[in-house]
């Protein structure tokens, strides 16, 4: 069975590498590309000078050579979860001028895009055999690619075991720290410090003059310099010895939450103080909430509706508000008495009154009617 999977070095890239041998010069493979062949598994071909359907390029995460294969070039590059929506069936090399140095085909893989609701982050591998490794640069810009797994795991390794390495040497010295007093009986000369100690700390701990400074504040409180002293708090309350009586006989003389209002003095003043100084009321009233111009305004009319024999009946009763009414929100109408099928609208003429229409009043029944409306001034 012929291969059916292979990678190629182009014309290009030949003539890139034969150059950069023969000058003693480096070839800088920069950039790997992704493509999905238009559809069809493509066959690489030398002539080549870009993908057949090119859909992702970007930096190469690593560019090494095999250590089990001198003439083998190892390319990677990682494509995360958040790009994606097509298919892998090439993949490209490419310089730092942008040239097509090597081409392959590949198994056919779907990188999906998160949004398509799978995400994954996928390595892509190509492998190049060419005649002469020292002419290629092998040389990436860690600051624009992403690591693989593998290669994090061998770094954070290397990082542990030197990590490792200088803890041991640490821990097996006599005396790592030479340039502290020692821990034994120490003399200290000059200004010596040592920490805070918890307030209400009560042992042999060394006390600094930190903590001697705060147990100080707390006695005091935080309370202000007229007030920081037991003279201080006792010319503060007047010298009384019975202060707490003094106070308490002050209280006594306030009103007592628990009789919800029974002990004001005047209830009558205290209603017009809140805006509800008006607390008689007759058959046609208002109210006005509170009581002051512009407050909101509840009233209601009185109207006597006489016999329907007099041909009252379904006929419209004039009325006049108690108060001027510019603007009714709402307007209610009733009338009392149970006759079969009578009812009773009321209308907003203006800000004077309204009209009242009863229907089916009936003959040989005269009865009342109250109109309610409420709106502002």
């Amino acid at each position: 069975m012929s291969q059916k999977y292979y990678a190629i070095v182009t014309n290009l890239g030949a003539d890139k590498i034969a150059n950069a041998a023969a000058l003693g010069t480096k070839l800088s493979i920069t950039q790997m590309a992704v493509g999905d062949g238009g559809g069809t598994l493509p066959t690489p071909n030398a002539s080549q000078t870009r993908l057949i359907n090119e859909k992702r390029r970007a930096a190469i995460n690593t560019l090494s050579i095999d250590p089990a294969n001198a003439s083998q070039v190892i390319a990677e590059q990682v494509i995360p979860e958040t790009e994606g929506g097509f298919w892998i069936r090439e993949m490209g090399l490419f310089d730092a001028d942008g040239t097509l140095i090597a081409v392959c085909n590949t198994p056919e893989t779907y990188k999906p895009a998160l949004q398509e609701g799978s995400g994954r982050t996928q390595t892509v591998r190509m492998i190049l055999i060419v005649n002469s490794t020292d002419a290629i640069t092998l040389k990436i810009d860690p600051s624009v690619v992403l690591a693989t797994r593998q290669y994090a795991d061998d770094k954070a390794l290397e990082v542990r075991q030197y990590a490792d390495g200088l803890m041991e040497a640490h821990l097996k010295a006599t005396n790592p720290h030479p340039q502290y007093a020692p821990v034994n009986s120490p003399t200290l000369t000059g200004t010596p410090k040592a920490p805070t100690a918890a307030p209400g700390t009560n042992n042999t701990q060394l006390a600094n003059t930190a903590f001697v400074q705060a147990a100080l504040a707390a006695l005091a409180g935080g309370a202000p310099e007229a007030l920081d002293t037991l003279k201080g708090l006792a010319d503060a309350l007047g010298g009384d010895a019975n202060f707490s009586t003094t106070v308490l006989n002050r209280l006594a003389g306030k009103m007592d939450i628990a009789k919800n209002g029974s002990d004001i003095a005047s209830v009558s003043a205290f209603l017009k103080n809140i805006g509800l100084g008006k607390v008689t009321f007759s058959s046609s009233d208002f109210v006005r909430i509170p009581d002051q111009p512009g407050g909101l305004l509840i009233q209601w009319v009185s109207i006597n509706v006489p016999d329907g024999s007099d041909g009252s009946n379904n006929s419209a009763i004039n009325f006049t508000w108690k108060t001027a009414m510019s603007r009714p929100y709402a307007i209610i109408a009733g009338i009392s008495g149970a006759v079969a099928n009578r009812t009773a609208n009321a209308e907003f003429s203006g800000a004077a009154g309204g009209k009242l229409v009863v229907k089916n009043q009936g003959t040989g029944v005269a009865t009342s009617a109250y109109v309610i409306a409420i709106g502002q001034e």
